[in-house]
């Protein structure tokens, strides 16, 4: 036996034995953030705050080393205002060597989005929905304003909902773990409320929902309610977390962590004024400030 196969065949064991589910997965951590929303303060005439904010939480990023941050949605105010864009680019290209996944919010693309807006979001800041994977993690951002207001761009909105079919058909090729990112939540504590400007309507929910419980999607992040929510299904958990920008509830701006392990996710939400020292892979060994 050579002696370069030694290695090779190493490799190929510990490989088979994490397929087989002997091996523990990688475990790491990650930040969602939501609605920067550059302008929201001030209605339009400046973007002061929220300029101090995200400083605050790309800062705060860099410190901790997240495997990478998702921004859900909104952010900014106003669709297509150049200065608020340039902005919040400016901010986060300061991110050190940390993926960054922008997801829209209706902010972005409209309440109800065309095609015009959507082409102006993505020449922007990129597609508005996609797939990306960490180790054993595979994250999904959708473009939930074309699934709660399709009218004026059907065709795109049937061609997103075709297209997640698609993916979430396709074998885990490695996968133990898919979250879904989106910037509306699918509910923000029960699966059957009735339907309202922050939660997608039912018709959609319900199919949606579906399809998630036949693929094995256990997660869904959002944002848009600038306050923290939680809900949960027999099989989903909808988590929605509060704004990097201006609250609209009692919880502050702040940034959410979310833990990774062999199998599952946790997440806890952290104002401003109580990010953590220190955020380790396993969330046991996290301290607090």
């Amino acid at each position: 036996m050579g002696q370069d196969s030694l290695p090779n065949r190493t490799l190929l064991i510990a490989a088979l034995l994490l397929a087989a589910g002997f091996l523990r997965a990688e475990r790491f951590f990650f930040l969602q953030m939501s609605d920067p929303q550059f302008g929201m303060y001030a209605n339009d005439r400046d973007f002061a705050q929220e300029t101090a904010n995200f400083e605050f939480a790309i800062a705060n990023a860099n410190r901790l080393r997240p495997a990478f941050v998702v921004v859900c949605g909104d952010l900014i105010n106003k669709a297509g205002d150049p200065a608020q864009t340039a902005e919040y680019w400016r901010i986060a290209r300061k991110l050190d060597r940390i993926p960054l996944y922008n997801v829209p919010g209706n902010h972005d693309v409209g309440n109800e989005p065309t095609p015009e807006s959507l082409a102006a979001f993505r020449k922007k800041f990129g597609r508005d929905y996609y797939t990306f994977r960490h180790a054993d993690f595979e994250g999904i951002v959708l473009d939930s304003s074309l699934i709660q207001h399709p009218d004026k761009a059907p065709d795109e909105a049937q061609r997103q909902e075709q297209w997640l079919k698609t993916e979430l058909g396709k074998p885990p090729n490695g996968v133990r773990l898919i979250a879904v990112f989106q910037h509306i939540p699918w509910f923000l504590e029960n699966p059957d409320e009735p339907d309202q400007y922050f939660n997608i309507p039912l018709a959609a929910r319900v199919r949606y929902l579906d399809l998630f419980r036949r693929s094995g999607v256990r997660y869904a992040f959002a944002g848009h309610y600038h306050r923290n929510a939680y809900g949960v299904t027999p099989f989903l958990h909808v988590i929605t977390t509060g704004p990097v920008g201006k609250p609209l509830g009692p919880d502050p701006s702040g940034i959410r962590v979310v833990w990774v392990n062999d199998a599952d996710i946790e997440s806890r939400y952290y104002g401003f004024g109580n990010i953590l020292n220190l955020v380790e892979a396993d969330p046991r060994r996290t301290g607090r400030t």
